[in-house]
């Protein structure tokens, strides 16, 4: 008889301290260590949970308080790596736990650009990689930049496979697959933290983080952390109470790899933890394995670009290339071309062939 690997999910549904950096950095860090105290494997931080969601984004984009708002977020956004992820990384190195949390995280070129992102630490204390949520719903777009494929990754850890996405990325199909075919075990879907009644047809717009989590661990055959934010009038400055802020109550889960709760809905500040087993995500993937016997890529194949997006491409790749693109060969491959030097480039102008490897 296999002997199956065991573990304990956890997702922490407590409130940040919203735009204030180094307090939420203090309190995640806490956090975490009461996660160790009840013997988790992995903690699950909401979506943008250091410092906070952008609660402000659905209000009144004509109010001078709103680009106040928008300001003081972008200036408590996070850097990686940074001092901020050196304590993250710290902190689960002492508690001896792999951490999944959101962050909102700075574009380091820009500075004026911020992500929402989901940073993997491993109870080593090392960063295992990030993902920028590939695109954000509908007013989120005021304020957050489009992620790209980089950290559309799964992570091998000693307890299973992990991965993550953010909120209506799993409403997008395609990244949630790209995740089920490399082979993911425990998921984890972060959310504002917001499960309300559906509204009156024919209004689309609402999380349904629940309905949209277990439809992922179904089809993952996997467990999923439904990591949910939480957020009330109390917890913001008092400068912003006049932007007219809903409550976001957190709604954790935590579900098992046939699509069941197994624990949840969180409510109020806790962690809410379950157990797993790898037993349970073999048997679940043993009927439907939709990276593997499940699929028929003869029929259907996805295509992953998975490098980063470059707004400005230096030396001769851009300024040559786009110059002399009607003079290389068609079949040639763009990836294939060599870097040129500075003594190269005047041979290059005579000779466009002289690009390619």
């Amino acid at each position: 008889m296999a002997e199956y690997r065991k573990f304990t999910l956890a997702a922490i549904q407590a409130s940040p301290i919203f735009f204030d950096r180094e307090a939420s950095t203090e309190k995640a860090c806490q956090l975490i260590e009461e996660a160790a105290n009840q013997d988790v494997t992995v903690a699950a931080f909401g979506e943008t949970w250091l410092p906070g969601y952008p609660l402000f984004a659905a209000t009144n984009l004509k109010s001078p308080l709103w680009w106040k708002a928008a300001a003081d977020y972008l200036a408590n956004a996070v850097e990686i790596p940074s001092p901020t992820t050196d304590r993250l990384c710290a902190a689960a190195c002492r508690a001896g736990i792999d951490v999944v949390i959101g962050l909102v995280e700075l574009d380091n070129r820009t500075r004026g650009t911020v992500y929402c992102t989901l940073l993997f630490i491993s109870r080593e204390g090392k960063i295992l990689g990030r993902h920028r949520k590939l695109k954000p719903t509908f007013v989120e777009r005021a304020i957050w930049g489009e992620g790209d494929a980089l950290g559309l990754s799964v992570y091998e850890r000693p307890y299973g496979r992990l991965s993550g996405l953010n909120c209506w990325e799993h409403n997008m199909v395609l990244p949630g697959y790209a995740l089920m075919a490399q082979g993911t075990q425990i998921h984890v879907a972060a959310w504002p933290g917001r499960e309300p009644e559906a509204p009156e047809s024919p209004t689309p717009i609402w999380p349904r983080q629940l309905l949209l989590s277990r439809a992922f661990a179904s089809q993952a055959g996997s467990y999923v952390i439904v990591a949910g934010g939480l957020s009330s009038l109390d917890h913001i400055p008092e400068c912003y109470h006049d932007l007219d802020i809903r409550d976001y109550p957190g709604d954790s889960y935590i579900i098992d790899p046939r699509g069941e709760v197994i624990a949840g809905p969180a409510k109020g500040e806790t962690i809410l933890t379950a157990q797993g087993s790898i037993e349970e995500v073999l048997a679940a993937k043993a009927a439907c394995d939709v990276g593997g016997h499940y699929s028929r890529p003869d029929v259907l194949q996805l295509l992953v670009h998975g490098r980063p997006l470059e707004r400005v491409i230096e030396s001769a790749r851009s300024d040559y290339i786009a110059r002399l693109m009607v003079d290389i060969p068609s079949e040639s491959n763009l990836d294939d071309l060599s870097p040129a030097t500075d003594n190269e480039e005047e041979a290059m102008v005579a000779n466009p062939k002289t690009l390619l490897k």
